[in-house]
This record gives structure tokens, C-alpha cells and sequence, in this order.
């Protein structure tokens, strides 16, 4: 066989950068990004294809300290992959190698007990000089197989590390069609994007009280109009409020972002229906989490 293949996990603490590197090593946004912490809730896969070879990329929710059944949901999904995957890549920022979420990733690499490689992010905010110094510093956290620093942002960096990844493919099949760059729904990545925008029109605890599941996808044949509708769950009556905002001023926002970005996905007209829902408590209750699919 002269055909390689593999399974490769993005692991990190929270708002490391691992969405915007999955994003930027498959050419698309695939998973949703933010400026705040713990915006991955569910595993997603990206397939990344090469003549002779072909890598399947995990982005995982972050790890970190689980403060309930939400969280500790996102945690098990993580800490799942990574025994499911053949090799592991730590992503972490290089001003973050001290911080206290460091030692739950580094614990779950330990247990993994999988090859890993150091992706060492965000090598544009610090002076180039500085650099080495981190590195070497990275080293001593664990024996990774190689420490490759990039900058998701700009792109730095990202050939040497699928490089280091294809040294270690193994022979294997090709897992998806070449023409297959996920095995997500269209339903789920609608849904993503429509809970991406409320976490940049909204503020404190509301975007993480958030969940979105689209009730429908229809294409209308006479003008090619997909039409999407979707319910927003909240937990209390007053986040409904405010996601709903004065004069619908609020939803009418995240609406706007989200149609714009779903037409450039899809290369579709949309119309986009959004209603918001009171989901009692649903960040707490393990049959509601099952339901809105975490």
C-alpha cells in the first residue's frame, strides 16, 4: 500500500487557538471561533487530503476544570478523543504555558499515553528573540516528538507542522471520499454559526447559557432560496429578554451575522427564521443536555 492515513487530535486549554488552526489547515471554517474561552462544545471533524495521504483532524472542546454537567460533557468529549485518535497535537498559546489550565491538558496527554506533537501558537505576539527561550520551556512540560511554533492567525508555520504530522501517518485507507472535508450535518454547522454571532452581539454569562438547534433546512426550487429555521435555548426568561433585546434589536443582529456568513458557507440565498426558547436550567439537567445534543 502506498497510501498513508490517520487520525489527528487537536488538544488544549481553552481559547488556545485550536479552532483557528483546524480552520486554517483545512481552508474553510469548520468550527466556530470567538474571543472567549470554552467556545467548542462538541467534537468536529475536518478531513485534510494530500496525493498519497489523507489526515482526519478532531478539534476537541477545551480541557479544563469542570464546574458542571455542561462542562464536564465537554471535558469527556476531549478526553474521549483522545484515546480514539492516533496522534495528538497540544495546541497552546506561548504566552499560556504557565497558566493553571496547562496541568489538565498536560494530565489527559499523560493518560492518552499517544504520540504528541507541540504546536506552540500565537508566535506573532511575542518578539522573535523571546522565542527559543519558550520553546525550551515547552520541552520541559513534556517529551513531545516535536515542537513546531505557528501562528494560526497569519498562517506561520503551518506547512512545517503538517509536515511533522505526515512523517508520522501510517499505511491506511482512505476514510472519506476525496470530495468529503467533514462528516458534520449542514444542520450542525448552521447551527454553530447562528451560536457563534451570540457570543459577539451578546456579553457576561448569556453566549455560554446559549445553545441553538435548527428545527428545519428547506431549499424553495423557484429562486433557490434555502430557508433555515432555527431556536435559540436559553435557561431564564430574563437571558430571553436580553437575546431578544429592545425592539428585537439584539436578535435581529445576531440574525443579520449569521444569514451574511451562512450564504458565503453555502453559496446559497438564505432566509433565516430565528426564535428564542426558555430551556429551564438546561446547562444542568444531563436529559436536556442529551436532547440539545451535548
Amino acid at each position: 500500500m502506498n497510501f498513508y492515513s490517520g487520525f489527528i487530535g487537536f488538544l488544549g486549554p481553552p481559547n488556545s487557538g485550536k479552532s483557528t488552526l483546524f480552520n486554517r489547515i483545512l481552508g474553510r471554517k469548520l468550527a466556530i471561533v470567538s474571543p472567549r474561552p470554552q467556545t467548542t462544545r462538541n467534537r468536529i471533524t475536518g478531513v485534510y487530503n494530500e496525493e498519497g495521504c489523507q489526515m482526519i483532524f478532531v478539534d476537541m472542546p477545551g480541557v479544563h476544570r469542570a464546574t458542571g454537567p455542561l462542562h464536564r460533557s465537554m471535558v469527556d468529549s476531549a478526553l474521549a478523543a483522545c484515546r480514539e485518535v492516533d496522534l495528538l497535537v497540544l495546541v497552546a498559546g506561548v504566552t499560556n504555558l504557565k497558566d493553571e489550565g496547562m496541568a489538565a491538558v498536560l494530565t489527559a496527554l499523560r493518560t492518552a499515553r499517544k504520540p504528541a506533537l507541540l504546536a506552540l501558537n500565537k508566535i506573532d505576539l511575542v518578539a522573535a528573540p523571546k522565542l527559543l527561550p519558550i520553546m525550551d520551556q515547552a520541552g520541559g512540560l513534556y517529551p513531545f516528538e516535536a515542537i513546531i511554533p505557528v501562528s494560526a492567525r497569519k498562517g506561520d508555520g503551518i506547512s512545517r507542522l503538517l509536515e511533522e504530522i505526515r512523517k508520522r501517518l501510517e499505511h491506511g485507507p482512505r476514510f472519506f471520499p476525496e470530495h468529503v472535508i467533514t462528516d458534520q450535518p449542514e444542520t450542525f454547522l448552521a447551527a454553530e454559526i447562528i451560536r457563534e454571532k451570540i457570543y459577539y452581539a451578546t456579553r457576561q454569562e448569556l453566549p455560554y447559557a446559549a445553545a441553538v438547534t435548527v428545527e428545519s433546512m428547506e431549499r424553495r426550487e423557484k429562486d433557490s432560496l434555502m430557508i433555515i429555521r432555527a431556536l435559540i435555548h436559553v435557561e431564564k426568561e430574563r437571558q430571553k429578554a436580553i437575546l431578544i433585546g429592545e425592539k428585537g434589536k439584539t436578535i435581529k443582529t445576531i440574525g443579520t451575522m449569521a444569514r451574511k456568513e451562512l450564504e458565503q458557507v453555502m453559496g446559497k440565498r438564505i432566509y433565516l427564521d430565528l426564535a428564542v426558547r426558555v430551556e429551564k436550567d438546561w446547562t444542568r439537567d444531563p436529559r436536556s443536555l442529551r436532547k440539545l445534543g451535548y
